[in-house]
Parts: C-alpha cells; structure tokens; sequence
C-alpha cells in the first residue's frame, strides 16, 4: 500500500473534514471517530488535534480516552503483573465503555457521557461529572485495542508503528504489552479494519493512506 507524506496539522483537518459529510451507520446524531494504535503511538495527540480542527468548524466534541476505562487492579492483575493476554482481553472495561459512552449516543440514546471511570493510579473509581455533548456533537475516543470490538465507530484511524519502531517506542516497563499488540495484528488485522492508516514510526514525519483506505 502507498502511504503519502502529511503534517499532523493537515491530517486532523482532513478527517474533520471527512466527518462533517458522515452520516452515522446507526442514524445517531452524534458520529463517533476512533484513533487506535499502542500508547507509544501516542493516540491522544492527535485525537486533540482532530477535536480542535472540528472545534473550529464550530463542532462540539468530547475526547475520550480508554486510559479512564480500565478495570480495577484486582481483576487485571488476576493473572500477575505482567501477562499480554489478560492485556489484550481484560484490562480493558469494554462493558462500561458499552454502557458510559457508546449506549448514550445512541440514535435514542441521552447524550450524556461519563468521560472516565477508574483511576488506575488510585484504584478507585474517578468520580467525574457526565458530559451532556449537544446533538451533532463528536465522540473521539483513543486508545489501543479498538477495533475488533464491535464499536459503532463511523470513522477509525488506526496508528501503526512497525514491530521495530514499537518496541524501540515502548517504554522498558512497559514491554511485556508487545506480544499483545503481535496477537491484535493477527487477530484483528487493524490496517484493514481501520478507515484511514497512519504510518508513525517517526512521529516527526507521518504518513497517511488518504480517505479512500478499503475498510
């Protein structure tokens, strides 16, 4: 597949762009983007500058990391410290995010979003206010591990990193996730399963597959 050069700046405005001519696949007024990749892709970056590029076309939107749905310690660590597969299938409260996030903006849905639940640092729930997001308003939400999970998304950006540039990225601590990331490329193939592929092996020079990626 060829890949074009872009700036992050050009990126985010061509999928602001490409969002103020979706329609929703479930008729819902509020269309919901994905940015997945790994943490060393750094996905809330440009989940931010996608927000401020639709915020400028007068948009509102709610960015959501998954960071702020993960499980307690008790249940993640069921299986140790460090173990890829309960990584890969339980770290992750994907019941909640189903239940805080995705049922709300549904097409009858209320709008209002609860943006994080668990803090992981104190392993205890965040206590954070809802967010009414406006009809017409955005869910941007990133994070690894996206797709594959049935989410709604109506438009998936998926950063990949090659298994060098991902294991060079990934902080030492940190690298016991690299087999899950291996089982989610086998499992899910999210080059194909995305709308858009990002290259970001070096975030200074980022390339793109444009809008017209086949899903």
């Amino acid at each position: 597949m060829r890949l074009e050069p872009i700036t992050w700046e050009r990126l985010a405005d061509a999928l602001a762009e490409r969002v103020g001519l979706l329609k929703t696949a479930d008729d819902s007024p509020w269309p919901k983007v994905a940015v997945d990749g790994a943490p060393a892709a750094r996905t809330g970056e440009l989940a931010e500058f996608v927000a401020q590029a639709l915020r400028t076309r007068g948009r509102s939107v709610l960015v959501v990391g998954t960071g702020g749905f993960l499980r307690p310690a008790s249940l993640r660590y069921e299986y140790g410290r460090q173990d890829p597969d309960a990584y890969y299938d339980s770290w992750f409260d994907v019941s909640a995010l189903w239940r805080e996030v995705f049922d709300p903006l549904a097409a009858r849905g209320s709008g209002r979003v609860l943006p994080d639940l668990w803090d992981p640092e104190r392993d205890r729930a965040t206590r954070s206010p809802y967010v009414q997001l406006p009809q017409g308003g955005v869910l941007v939400l990133h994070g690894p591990l996206l797709l594959g999970q049935w989410f709604p998304f109506d438009l998936a950006v998926h950063l990949r990193l090659s298994p060098g540039a991902l294991e060079r990225r990934t902080q030492g601590s940190e690298r016991w996730t690299l087999p899950a990331f291996a089982r989610y490329e086998d499992e899910v193939g999210p080059e194909e399963a995305a709308d858009v592929l990002v290259r970001a092996d070096d975030p200074r020079h980022p390339a793109w597959s444009g809008l017209d990626h086949p899903a």
